[in-house]
């Protein structure tokens, strides 16, 4: 592949800052700054799990940084594909061994400079841009929600930035049915290209055309970072911020090259896995530079005015920034007496007999060491297993026994019971229990029958009984009995002495039973039977 010149070599120089914010409890992004390699993942999935997931995706990555491919781009392109894979695998498997991490995934952005060109690895929504003869371009295209409607045409960019479903991710590595192929871009390689590679804490608040702004005008890298991620705070970001900053330098001569080699820096929260990078690289790792506290804020400046008088102000102040830590490769670290088996947190890390730290599944130590580990695994598995079976066995007892219990205690509160209604043969009869079935199980039985035919009661009492008329005891039933008889009685008596006499009916007869005097009666005749009436 050629280079960006005849004779010209692009070199990578980058950096790193990282900050909790203000809201979060603790740091889920990691990010790498290196000479070869510069990467931003985004964990998510709580307090123990966002952290862990970026921490292992950093990891996975990190080897492409001391990499000998002879510049072959295709290789690096294959290589960075396949390592962003190897990491959602190792997270799916450190969720699957402890339960209290599942759900957690992680967004990677990963940029390799390699014979003047760029290779760019992107799955999520982190994002990377670059600034080129001073015109920023955004470089990714988020794999999320909000920017799926903005591709429907169904909302604006600027209406994104609070669509209450912003952080929704689409696509994702970790503990998820989902495709965790990055996309995977080439772009050749321009000397001054400025890449900002940053988690959405950063790029959800600030504008475009601020961070072109920023990043054409600030030549520094680090006080880039560093105005990036304050400008973001100061924004209103609720999220963690990291921003990376990676910069193509051009050296007409490589060994020529005055320019220091930059220590590696890593940020975030794997930055708590110093050792195992540095053993990944085989080269020092230090954390990445602390955000800095601004000293324009007025709040700031008046405290510098009230204690102008204090020399030692601005070295308190230094004093309380966290001081970078430096870890080396475990040669080094066993020279000096200071080394400490890492642990990587997805194979075990076997140390042989010459003292060598080793985590390669292809030597016969590690296999054997995986070996154990899988017994172990499967054996927990089983214990597991047998536990939740006889736990599954006692509560569905001892819910058999309540259900049973319950159904006793209603069956026995029923029979206390008693209502009337209508029998099968058509009489009120008198039932013991409640009207009603419980798992197909009648709750009542007839204790008494009475000689009251129901068909000669009013509908509204026919009614009545077919709910059923409930009362307190059996001598209350019996009671409510007699009660309707007499009512009954009543009614058949008061309907006896409204019955017309036989002189009426002979008038009604007359009358043809419509009230108008027959035609062979005279007038007189139907008056005179009238008061006869």
């Amino acid at each position: 592949m050629p280079n960006s010149a005849a004779s010209q070599t692009l070199f990578l120089y980058s950096t790193t800052v990282s900050d909790v914010g203000t809201v979060r409890a603790n740091n889920q992004d990691s990010s790498f700054a290196g000479e070869h390699l510069a990467a931003i993942c985004d964990g998510m999935g709580g307090h123990a799990g966002g952290d862990t997931a970026s921490t292992i995706a950093i990891r996975s990555l990190a080897h492409i940084e001391q990499d000998d491919v002879d510049g072959d781009i295709q290789t690096v392109s294959h290589v960075l594909e396949s390592s962003v894979i190897a990491a959602h695998d190792a997270i799916v498997g450190k969720a699957k061994h402890e339960r209290k991490l599942a759900g957690m995934g992680t967004t990677v952005v990963a940029l390799v400079l390699v014979s003047g060109y760029w290779v760019l690895a992107h799955i999520g929504d982190s994002r990377a841009y670059l600034l080129r003869d001073g015109k920023l371009t955004r470089m990714t295209h988020d794999h999320s929600y909000v920017q799926h409607l903005i591709d429907m045409g169904r909302i604006t960019p600027s209406e994104a930035k609070n669509h209450p479903q912003r952080n929704v991710v689409m696509r994702v590595l970790g503990d998820f049915d989902i495709d965790p192929r990055p996309d995977i871009a080439i772009r050749k390689a321009h000397p001054a290209d400025r890449w900002l590679l940053c988690s959405d804490g950063l790029c959800g608040v600030l504008e475009d055309s601020t961070i072109e702004q920023v990043l054409a005008d600030c030549t520094d890298q680090e006080e880039c970072a560093q105005r990036l991620v304050s400008m973001a705070l100061k924004a209103g970001s609720t999220d963690n911020v990291t921003a990376v900053i990676a910069d193509a330098t051009l050296a007409l001569d490589a060994n020529a090259f005055d320019l220091p080699h930059q220590t590696l820096l890593v940020g975030g929260a794997a930055s708590s896995s110093l050792e195992t990078i540095a053993d990944i690289v085989n080269a020092p790792v230090a954390t990445a530079p602390a955000l800095r506290p601004d000293l324009s804020s007025p709040a700031t400046r008046a405290a510098k005015l009230i204690q102008d008088s204090n020399e030692g102000k601005d070295k308190q102040v230094a004093a309380k920034q966290p001081t970078s830590r430096v870890a080396q490769p475990s040669t080094v670290r066993e020279e000096i007496g200071d080394r400490e088996v890492p642990d990587t947190g997805e194979i075990p890390v076997v140390q042989k007999s010459d003292g060598r730290i080793t985590t390669d599944p292809s030597d016969p130590e590690v296999a054997r060491a995986i070996h154990r580990e899988q017994a172990k695994q499967r054996k927990v598995t089983r214990t597991r297993r047998h536990r939740n079976r006889f736990i599954v066995l006692f509560a569905s007892i001892i819910a058999a026994a309540a259900l049973a219990g319950c159904g006793w205690g209603a069956y026995a509160w029923s029979q206390t019971r008693y209502y009337l209604a209508s029998s099968s043969d058509g009489v009120i009869a008198i039932y013991q229990g409640v009207n009603t079935n419980l798992f197909g199980l009648s709750l009542s039985h007839e204790v008494k029958k009475t000689d009251i035919q129901v068909s000669s009661l009013p509908q509204s009492w026919q009614s009545q009984l077919e709910q059923g008329i409930t009362v307190d005891s059996l001598d209350a039933a019996t009671a409510h009995a007699e009660f309707i008889e007499k009512e009954r009685d009543k009614e058949a008596q008061k309907s006896q002495s409204d019955t017309p006499s036989f002189g009426a009916a002979d008038d009604a007869i007359d009358n043809n039973g419509d009230g108008k005097p027959d035609s062979s009666e005279n007038s007189s005749d139907s008056t005179k039977g009238g008061n006869a009436q």
